[in-house]
């Protein structure tokens, strides 16, 4: 967000009118998104994906309890098959929910270990990303790694399953980019 010293002082200091000069331009992380501001210190801790189990079992609860009002307000004309088919649906995102809740055992710091054992080289820069994959949504971290000379002479790509550890793939390469 860019955001101007102060509107007075603008005026006298671009008398010409326009566009303020690049030096009386700030940008500015908004309160509620700066960490600093708000004296938040440490390591930032990824939200584990077992939290997708509490929706799960709200879905298969209102799933329930919409049955439930079908079966108990039999012959009313508020009351149809949509009902049940929609609690059908709702179950079974509810389900999805529920096997999709993997407990990520394996955190950031523990998933570039893995990588670095697994590429073969000396990292220096390294960066890890979650992302997830196949139909269960099972939490995998990419880590992408560079080898600790200035610059780079190789670099690799690690996929590390965030339930076990397990390295899932791994790609490695001379750097191509020219740093020249």
């Amino acid at each position: 967000m860019n955001e101007r010293i102060d509107p007075a002082e603008d005026a006298h200091s671009n008398e010409g009118g326009g566009s303020p000069d690049d030096g009386e331009v700030r940008d500015l992380l908004p309160d509620d998104l700066d960490a600093r501001g708000a004296g938040l210190v440490g390591p930032y801790v990824f939200p584990d994906n077992d939290r997708r189990r509490i929706p799960g079992i709200l879905y298969l609860l209102l799933a329930a309890a919409t049955v439930v009002l079908v079966v108990m307000s039999d012959g009313s004309p508020l009351v149809d098959g949509g009902l049940v088919a929609g609690s059908v649906g709702l179950a079974l995102v509810g389900l999805y929910h529920l096997q999709a809740g993997w407990s990520l055992d394996i955190d950031e710091a523990d998933a570039l270990v893995a990588a670095v054992r697994a590429v073969g080289f000396p990292v220096g820069h390294a960066s890890a990303q979650m992302a997830w994959r196949g139909l269960r949504s099972r939490p995998t971290w990419r880590v992408l790694v560079y080898s600790n000379e200035s610059p780079p002479e190789r670099r690799g790509l690690v996929f590390v399953d965030g339930v076990d550890g397990e390295v899932v793939a791994t790609h490695t390469e001379d750097n191509p980019e020219d740093w020249s």
